[in-house]
């Protein structure tokens, strides 16, 4: 019985490990793709490079004479910081105020909240164009981060929701019997213990922020504006030679800033995912 078990995980490990491998050889060929000279990208197919050369990441780097990469990076970490710190505060109070408040028509505010979750980004989108550009706001990067701060991400909270509703009730009455507040309780019993989700919103809110294409180019028209996605499509011509080396070597660079952001929270993370969906 133990050998049967044993070769049973074996084969369950390996398989895991084919769909594993098959997934990320398209990151893994890129990667090896950035360090090969230009002209041999597509001729040499192999994850490890016989020709080994830094030069796509210089290129790349420089990429826009004025206007280096790096701009883009600071760009793309200022957007992604502050949607992180709206999502923070503001799902975080509408999940404790969903969760253990009571207040008129609190069913119905929480089925259209969790009805956006269903609702196209593209059925808004003109709206909101509309209503940014009588603003003054486009090409700032107000209309990506203000949506934040007013809770508009509905998956967050109701992720927080969930989390706040398994921490016993009990903690709650006994701070309020020792005189604590709404806002005591919210900030010294609530949110210490709703760490694993908070963390899991942080790392879900900076990952979307950061690979968000489709918001950025509406919004975004300078190039001193742009964010690293924007950049990453500039080296792309249709009516010219695409320079696919030096998108490869940005490309390599951008996913390292979520690569460590997951490496430090990867067990809060889980642990977030996991305990806010025991209870319904």
């Amino acid at each position: 019985m133990y050998k049967k078990r044993k070769i049973l995980s074996i084969v369950k490990f390996t398989i895991l490990l084919i769909f594993a491998l098959a997934i990320l050889y398209p990151l893994f060929w890129m990667i090896g793709g950035s360090f090969k000279p230009e002209a041999t990208i597509f001729k040499d197919l192999g994850l490890i490079p016989k020709e080994f050369t830094l030069e796509n990441y210089f290129i790349g780097w420089q990429s826009n004479g004025r206007v280096t990469f790096s701009t883009y990076f600071k760009n793309s970490i200022l957007i992604s910081v502050l949607c992180v710190i709206g999502n923070l505060l503001s799902c975080t109070l509408a999940a404790y105020a969903f969760a253990r408040l009571h207040f008129k028509c609190k069913n119905i505010l929480f089925a259209l909240m969790m009805m956006t979750l269903m609702l196209p980004q593209h059925a808004i989108i003109v709206p909101q164009y509309v209503y940014f550009y009588k603003m003054g706001w486009i090409d700032t990067i107000i209309p990506l981060i203000l949506p934040k701060f007013l809770a508009t991400d509905a998956f967050f909270v109701y992720l927080l929701i969930q989390f706040i509703r398994g921490i016993p009730r009990e903690l709650d009455e006994a701070a309020i019997v020792d005189g604590c507040s709404s806002y005591k309780v919210f900030s010294k019993i609530i949110l210490p213990l709703c760490q694993p989700a908070l963390v899991t919103t942080t790392i879900f809110t900076f990952m979307w922020s950061w690979n968000d294409f489709f918001t950025q180019i509406i919004y975004l028209r300078t190039a001193d504006h742009y964010t690293v996605t924007l950049a990453l499509r500039m080296f792309i011509d249709p009516t010219a030679r695409s320079a696919y080396g030096a998108m490869f070597a940005m490309s390599t660079l951008s996913i390292i800033p979520i690569l460590i952001l997951f490496i430090f929270f990867q067990k809060q993370l889980i642990e977030g995912v996991a305990t806010s969906g025991l209870k319904g």
